[in-house]
C-alpha cells in the first residue's frame, strides 16, 4: 500500500477545496440558518465531474480509484456534512450499487446519466420501524404480470426531494424475514411516489431529508436490481460503500474542527499567553490531529481493498466507527476550545458539532458497528465472498480539471 497520494489525486483535492472554500463555505452559515439545500451545488459538482468520480467513463463517470472519491467527500465535508451527505447518497449508495449490481440496460438507463450528474440518485432502505433491523421493514412489492406494485413508506431519506431516481428495497416475499427483501429502481415521475421534508432537524440543516411515500407504484420488472431475494446481501453490499464515503467525509469535519482550533487557538489570549500554550488545550488538538491521521489511514485501507475488488465490510466499518467517533469528538473539543463563542454560530464549530452526530447514527449505527468489530475480532463472522464484485481499479482514466 503506498500512502502519498498521486499527482491526479492531488489535483482533485485541490479543485475540490478550491470549489468548497469559493462556493460553500461563504453561504453555508445562511443556508444553515435556514434550512435550505442548494441543487445548484450539485450542478457544479456535476460540471466538475465529481458526480461520478470513481464510475468507469464506459458508464458516464471518470474513471478513478476509490480513495480518490473519498478525498472528494472529505474535502466536501470540511464545508458541510449536507454536500458530502449528498454525494455520499448519490454515489456511494445508489450508483455504485447500480454499477455493481446492475444489468446493462439498467447501467446504461440510469447509471450513465447519475455519473454525469444529469440525474440524481437517492437510497431507500430505512422505515419508521426499520432501521438498524432491516427486516422489520414493511414496505411491499406484488408482481403483477410484468410489473411489481410497491407500497409503503421511507424516511430519514437524503435527496427525498431532489432526486430522479430512487433505490427502494420492499419484501416480495414477507415470510422470508431478511431473505425475501428486492430492490428496485423507482423513478420520482412514477405514479404513486410522493416526497416530504423533514424539519426540525439538529444538525446537517442545509440538508434535504424526509419521506418517501408509495402509494401503488407500478414498477417496470426490468426496474428489479439483481433477483427476488437478493436485496438484503445487496444492501449490505451499498453500505460498504457508503459507510466508506462517510467515514471520509468524518475526516474532513475533524480537518475542520481542527483548522478552527488551530486559527482560534493563535488570536485568543488568556493569563497573558495564547490559548494554544495551555496543556489541556494542547491535549485536545494533539487528539484531534492523532484521530486525523488515524481516520484517514482507515479509509484508505478500506479503499484500497476497494480498488483491489476485495471485500471490505469489516475494514470500512472500522474506519466508519472509528472516524465518526473521533470527528463528533472533534468538533466537541472545538466547541470546547472556543468557549462561550462556540456556544454560537459566530464560529462555525458549533455547526459542526451538531452535523457530527448524525453520521455516528446514520448508515450503521456506533452500536452496530461495535457489535460488528466485536464478532469480527471472536471469529463469529466471517464474511464470504460477494456473488458480484465491484469492479477491481484501474478503470480506463481521464483527468479533472
Amino acid at each position: 500500500m503506498n500512502f502519498e497520494l498521486t499527482e491526479e489525486q492531488r489535483g482533485v483535492q485541490k479543485v475540490v477545496r478550491k470549489f468548497v472554500d469559493k462556493e460553500i463555505s461563504p453561504y453555508i452559515r445562511e443556508w444553515d440558518k435556514n434550512g435550505e439545500f442548494q441543487p445548484s451545488i450539485l450542478k457544479r459538482l456535476a460540471d466538475l465531474q465529481l458526480m461520478g468520480v470513481c464510475i468507469p467513463e464506459e458508464y458516464g463517470g471518470v474513471g478513478m480509484d476509490y480513495n480518490t472519491l473519498a478525498i472528494v467527500c472529505d474535502e466536501l465535508e470540511r464545508g458541510d456534512t449536507a454536500y458530502r451527505t449528498a454525494v455520499s447518497v448519490h454515489t456511494g449508495l445508489n450508483s455504485m450499487t447500480l454499477l455493481q449490481w446492475g444489468t446493462e440496460e439498467q447501467k446504461q438507463k440510469y447509471l450513465v446519466p447519475q455519473a454525469q450528474g444529469r440525474k440524481i440518485g437517492a437510497f431507500g432502505l430505512t422505515e419508521q420501524n426499520a432501521g438498524s433491523d432491516v427486516a422489520a421493514m414493511n414496505s411491499t412489492a406484488v408482481r403483477n404480470g410484468d410489473h411489481y406494485i410497491l407500497n409503503g413508506a421511507k424516511t430519514w431519506i437524503s435527496l427525498c426531494d431532489i432526486a430522479d431516481h430512487f433505490l427502494i428495497f420492499a419484501k416480495t416475499d414477507s415470510s422470508m424475514g431478511h431473505q425475501g427483501i428486492t430492490p428496485f429502481i423507482v423513478e420520482r415521475t412514477f405514479e404513486g411516489v410522493e416526497t416530504k421534508a423533514i424539519k426540525g432537524k439538529l444538525g446537517i440543516r442545509a440538508g434535504n431529508t424526509g419521506e418517501v411515500i408509495l402509494n401503488d407504484v407500478k414498477v417496470p420488472v426490468s426496474n428489479r436490481l439483481g433477483e427476488e431475494g437478493e436485496g438484503f446481501k445487496i444492501a449490505m453490499s451499498a453500505l460498504d460503500n457508503g459507510r466508506f464515503t462517510v467515514a471520509a467525509g468524518a475526516c474532513g469535519l475533524i480537518n475542520a474542527s481542527l483548522e478552527g482550533s488551530l486559527k482560534y487557538c493563535h488570536e485568543r489570549k488568556t493569563f497573558g499567553k495564547e490559548i494554544g500554550k495551555h496543556q489541556l488545550v494542547q491535549q485536545m488538538i494533539a487528539k484531534m490531529s492523532s484521530n486525523l491521521e488515524i481516520s484517514r489511514l482507515l479509509v484508505y485501507k478500506a479503499g484500497w481493498l476497494k480498488n483491489e475488488g476485495e471485500r471490505n465490510t469489516r475494514e470500512t466499518s472500522l474506519a466508519k466507527w472509528f472516524a465518526c467517533d473521533a470527528a463528533f469528538d472533534a468538533a466537541n473539543d472545538a466547541v470546547q476550545i472556543h468557549g462561550a463563542y462556540g456556544y454560537s454560530d459566530e464560529y462555525p464549530v458549533e455547526r459542526y458539532l451538531r452535523n457530527s452526530k448524525a453520521p455516528v447514527i446514520y448508515e450503521g449505527t456506533r452500536e452496530i458497528h461495535t457489535i460488528m468489530q466485536g464478532e469480527y475480532a471472536l471469529g463469529y463472522r466471517n464474511d464470504k465472498p460477494l456473488r458480484q464484485k465491484l469492479p477491481a481499479w484501474p478503470f480506463e482514466e481521464v483527468s479533472i480539471h
